[in-house]
């Protein structure tokens, strides 16, 4: 590995935990009524996409960045499931 490909998959683990605090806060919360829905699932499809390049051309920072984001935004959709109604 060279110092460049050990500093994208550091820094692709950091980024991919970047939407961590956000799921913490709808569920503490129990609320997401002011979460974009239409934004998460572009950004699910998209993560996805790149997860599937990643596969296919053995990138494993791409593959671990956007595993890690894929999973924080299935999770914040299924908190806008649960949470997205606002309560009256």
């Amino acid at each position: 590995m060279t110092i460049l490909s050990i500093l994208a998959t550091i820094f692709g683990v950091v980024n991919g935990l970047a939407n961590f605090p956000q799921i913490y806060k709808i569920f503490k919360r129990k609320s997401a009524y002011d979460i974009s829905v239409v934004t998460y699932i572009a950004l699910t499809i998209g993560s996805f996409i790149w997860i599937l390049y990643g596969i296919e051309i053995m990138n494993f920072p791409i593959l671990i960045m956007n595993g890690l984001a894929f999973i924080e935004f299935i999770i914040i959709l299924i908190g806008c499931y649960f949470y997205g109604r606002k309560k009256d």
